[in-house]
């Protein structure tokens, strides 16, 4: 199952983006980062068999292991790509947030974009590895 990032704003070089690189080489599924400008672009088309999960503030707040359940089922029911949205200062509008089949959140806390991503990348791995049974992840 791909695991596909698609964020609005342009990351850079820097502690963020080293960060995410840092993460997203670790997991062995595959992945891919898609940046947006802040307004406008074109969000990549949407397959059968993709998942969207929208970073909200008020989403669900998954603990680890339930976020890696979640990707583990849905890998094993056959999903194709896991779409995970990262919006810009304004974050989603009501449409997208009505399309995305689950919304997630870190906490009540409003996250600048460039750290959501590298929390989102860091989750990826943390769930990829505890899927494969790596120690990586302590629980308790």
């Amino acid at each position: 199952m791909l695991l596909h990032i698609v964020a609005r704003g342009r990351i850079g070089r820097g502690p963020e983006a080293e960060l995410v690189d840092r993460y997203l080489k670790r997991i062995t599924w595959p992945t891919r980062v898609t940046e947006l400008p802040d307004t406008g672009g074109r969000m990549p088309p949407r397959a059968p068999g993709t998942i969207l999960v929208a970073l909200d503030e008020k989403g669900a707040q998954l603990a680890s292991l339930g976020f890696a359940e979640r990707l583990g089922r849905w890998r094993d029911d056959g999903v194709r790509e896991c779409r995970f949205l990262i919006g810009a200062a304004d974050g989603h509008g009501a449409a997208l947030r009505a399309e995305a089949d689950l919304l997630l959140a870190y906490g009540a806390a409003t996250w600048p974009h460039l750290l959501a991503r590298a929390m989102l990348a860091e989750q990826l791995w943390r769930a990829t590895s505890i899927l494969a049974g790596h120690p990586y992840h302590r629980e308790g």
